[in-house]
């Protein structure tokens, strides 16, 4: 039996998947906004969540784009 991971309080991304980042992000920017924003083709050309979710999972540039996005939009709607 694995032991749970510890709690990472200094981590906003803490709890929140991958499929809530780019579902929050497409619903807040659209996808085109969120193509000039993170200029990948699986958000610019027939863009979907599981294409997009299948990409970010395998290429770690694009996911800490997106996981940077996504931070600074919270950011603003906190504000």
């Amino acid at each position: 039996m694995s032991k749970p991971s510890p709690e990472q309080p200094n981590n906003p991304l803490h709890g929140i998947t991958l499929k809530q980042i780019v579902t929050d992000l497409v619903e807040h920017y659209g996808w085109e906004s969120l193509a000039r924003s993170v200029p990948i083709n699986c958000f610019s050309h027939d863009p979907s969540i599981k294409s997009s979710l299948t990409f970010l999972r395998k290429t770690p540039w694009a996911r800490e784009r997106v996981e940077a996005l996504y931070l600074q939009m919270v950011s603003e709607v906190k504000e």
